[in-house]
């Protein structure tokens, strides 16, 4: 069975716990508490020397981390990751926009205002997120005005490293009415048989 450390809130460890449900895997989940630095401590940095969540533990003991690196590994051989070598670098396309122009700014501002409760010292930064999560969020509605899903018309990966954050890019102040398509696209993911939410 595999074994998931991480914490419920994060959309990275939710990307995780989403792709589990979606390929009927087992799994047992064990809480890493981020805010009382428990992914610093030395058995934590056995497995992830990085100290960071989600860390996936194989059934040989050995240990995977990088959210989008779990993602593969759990999607290969299914519809999940296409295996048409253009459609997977869409895909793969998609997972390093999610963590260079899109992760480190809805969910930074998330952080900021779910997590800390808005402190005075991180306003700044809050609303400098604010402005480039618009701007990676006006790059989703483009590609989803033109296609269901990021990569066509098959339900993938792209679209699990995504939705983890953009889901809930409210609770980091964003304002989603805006974005007809992207709100058709997230009706879709959750509308999936087997689709589990957040806190689920």
């Amino acid at each position: 069975m595999y074994r998931i450390y991480g914490d419920q809130r994060s959309g990275n460890c939710y990307k995780v716990k989403l792709m589990m449900a979606l390929r009927g895997f087992a799994y047992e989940w064990v809480d890493v508490d981020i805010l009382k630095g428990e992914t610093h401590s030395p058995e934590f940095l056995a497995k992830n020397p990085n100290g960071k969540i989600p860390v996936l533990e194989l059934d040989d003991g050995s240990y995977l981390w990088e959210s989008n690196a779990i993602l593969n590994y759990l999607a290969d051989g299914s519809t999940f990751l296409p295996q048409e070598p253009r459609l997977r670098t869409h895909v793969l396309q998609w997972q390093f926009f999610e963590q260079y122009s899109h992760e480190p700014y809805v969910a930074v501002a998330r952080f900021i205002q779910f997590y800390l409760d808005m402190p005075e010292e991180r306003r700044a930064e809050h609303t400098s997120c604010l402005k480039q999560g618009y701007k990676a969020l006006n790059v989703m509605e483009q590609q989803l005005t033109q296609t269901p899903y990021l990569v066509g018309d098959t339900y993938s990966i792209a679209d699990i490293a995504l939705y983890a954050y953009t889901h809930v890019a409210n609770e980091g102040g964003f304002d989603l009415s805006r974005y007809p398509a992207i709100n058709a696209w997230l009706e879709r993911i959750a509308g999936h048989p087997q689709h589990v939410g957040m806190y689920d």
